[in-house]
């Protein structure tokens, strides 16, 4: 097994729809679109460096109820539509306009539709596909909540499996797909037990190119099915081994149960792939505001079939 000085720092400074402007005293203030939010974050422990003044303009602001946070309600201060668009731009490379739309709301829980800490995931998942030859690639996205890496996955010309547990998510998702004017696109939603549906796959002898898997602490699937991220997923990993291409595979997994280690999930993906050879790159991602505030937000292990 490896020493846990191979663990590195992935850290994102947004893009032009997306800033994180400011954090601190166990919240942060980020604009998405046009639209500037206020949103409780643990993990921000310092002191804010902006002004009050500063987040005093921010369209809405969710108090949590509780010790949970993501219980609670938006107070909305200013002007908020239904919903509005978040663009990601396709490539950092080209200034061409292209993008997909992401739908953000504000939508019960303080969530938005959209965790833009996940862009530079989804960059390497896009290098890694133009490493696909000869055939269409195919990516699994597992968890996949409203599909903002399905959505780049398929403009890049990919065939895609969408798996989530939630129909309002498989709903919004399909949303985006309209809005990224991708009708056409080869997604399949599916509302399903990410567990069973790999389980089902094995047996159907699937392989995919890239897999995504993005789970929850805790979770239910679509008739009860009970998900415990420590219980679940060495069996899951086991599976998706499966699951993965002869030629051009990678995977890419997310915890946000931050509160758990990056190197327990980078050995767990190290021997659920022994056998594969291939590249490990595991840490931590982070978003940097504005202001040089690093917030933590997620642990992550991503591993590449060697060329």
């Amino acid at each position: 097994m490896p020493s846990p000085d191979h663990l590195h720092l992935v850290t994102s400074e947004g893009f032009p729809d997306y800033a994180l402007l400011d954090c601190g005293a166990g919240r942060k203030l980020e604009r998405f679109g046009k639209i500037v939010v206020d949103r409780p974050e643990p993990q921000a422990l310092w002191h804010p460096k902006l002004p009050k003044t500063e987040w005093a303009k921010a369209n809405a602001v969710f108090s949590a109820s509780g010790e949970d946070d993501e219980k609670g309600k938006w107070r909305i201060d200013k002007p908020v539509p239904d919903s509005w668009p978040v663009r990601l731009p396709f490539s950092k490379e080209r200034a061409d306009g292209q993008s997909v739309t992401m739908l953000c709301k504000l939508a019960g829980l303080w969530h938005l539709g959209l965790f833009p800490e996940q862009d530079p995931h989804w960059r390497w998942m896009l290098e890694r596909l133009a490493q696909v030859k000869g055939e269409t690639p195919r990516v699994l996205n597992l968890f996949g909540y409203t599909g903002a890496a399905s959505l780049l996955a398929a403009k890049a010309g990919a065939e895609v499996t969408h798996v989530d547990a939630s129909k309002k998510a498989i709903q919004w998702g399909k949303e985006n797909q309209d809005a990224s004017k991708l009708s056409a696109a080869k997604i399949r939603w599916l509302l399903d037990d990410a567990a069973k549906f790999a389980a089902r796959d094995v047996r159907r002898g699937k392989t995919y190119h890239l897999i995504l898997v993005d789970p929850p602490k805790f979770g239910r699937g679509p008739e009860g099915e009970v998900w415990d991220l420590f219980q679940n997923l060495p069996s899951l990993l086991t599976d998706l081994e499966k699951l993965l291409a002869s030629d051009s595979a990678a995977m890419v997994l997310t915890i946000y149960a931050i509160r758990a280690s990056a190197l327990a999930f980078d050995q767990l993906m190290r021997e659920a792939l022994a056998n594969r050879g291939g590249t490990f790159d595991s840490g931590e991602l982070a978003i940097r505001s504005a202001a040089g505030s690093l917030v933590p937000t997620s642990l992550f292990v991503r591993w590449a079939q060697s060329p």
